[in-house]
């Protein structure tokens, strides 16, 4: 491929839902870790790539020098909105994930709702916690691709270590398994001892919290104990508040038996 035809294609890569663009090395290095099949690299300077691969990444260091081919910094200048400061980027195939199945999954961990949240680079903090955590999925709902290049870029490309997928409608929870938990600061006090293992964990944005459509379908509403006087958390923040204290949790290594919730 001739470098000036990478321009368009990485520009029509931001808008095609089939295709992941990973800006920069973390997200590059994490999505070949994890499996994702990456259709190509571009970077500006190949002695620096190899120095971050035998810093970050000597586990990916082979596929990463097969990809890796070197376009002049102008091309590469235009290959996103703002060019990583790593020197590198990809584009990655999107792995289709089914919201329905990942609500179904039967291992002992929560999955993440995200409700209309609004800013791309907290929402893929959010999912580079889930992933860190071992959720079982991050879901979101609203107008927002949760595999938009902003996103993957807040998370580090760690999209491809647990499924990630936007939620249509949420009558789609009409049958579902998992306790649905509403985090909400008129809730009860978190009791980590007291968090279901397979818990569908709701949280809202900072502005307006969780929507009154969401709260009534919930069986349970749970707050994040803080100090008087600070009103909220950042949305990430948030998420990894909850999940970690799940993870740290007795529960987090109990079993769930066929059928239980």
């Amino acid at each position: 491929m001739q470098e000036g035809s990478l321009i368009p294609r990485f520009g029509r890569a931001r808008r095609d839902p089939s295709l992941a663009v990973l800006e920069g090395f973390h997200p590059l290095k994490h999505a070949l870790r994890f499996g994702a099949t990456v259709l190509e690299v571009a970077c500006d300077d190949p002695a620096e790539l190899e120095r971050l691969v035998a810093l970050l990444a000597p586990d990916v260091g082979e596929r990463l020098r097969a990809l890796a081919r070197q376009v002049e910094p102008a091309v590469f200048a235009q290959l996103a909105p703002l060019a990583p400061s790593t020197g590198v980027i990809g584009l990655a195939e999107r792995p289709a994930v089914d919201p329905a199945a990942v609500l179904a999954e039967r291992r002992a961990a929560p999955v993440v709702l995200l409700e209309d949240p609004r800013d791309l680079g907290n929402m893929g903090a959010c999912v580079r916690v889930a992933a860190a955590a071992d959720a079982a999925g991050v879901l979101s709902t609203g107008s927002h691709d949760p595999w938009a290049p902003d996103a993957l870029r807040g998370a580090a490309g760690l999209h491809f270590a647990v499924p990630v997928a936007r939620l249509a409608e949420l009558r789609a929870l009409d049958a579902l398994d998992r306790p649905l938990l509403a985090i909400d600061p008129d809730g009860e006090p978190l009791q980590p001892r007291e968090l279901p293992p397979r818990a569908l964990l709701a949280f809202g944005t900072e502005r307006y919290g969780l929507s009154r459509e969401l709260l009534e379908r919930a069986g349970a509403r749970i707050r994040i104990p803080m100090r008087d006087g600070v009103s909220s958390l950042n949305l990430a923040t948030s998420v990894a508040a909850v999940l970690f204290a799940w993870r740290l949790s007795p529960r987090a290594s109990t079993p769930v038996a066929d059928g239980a919730g």
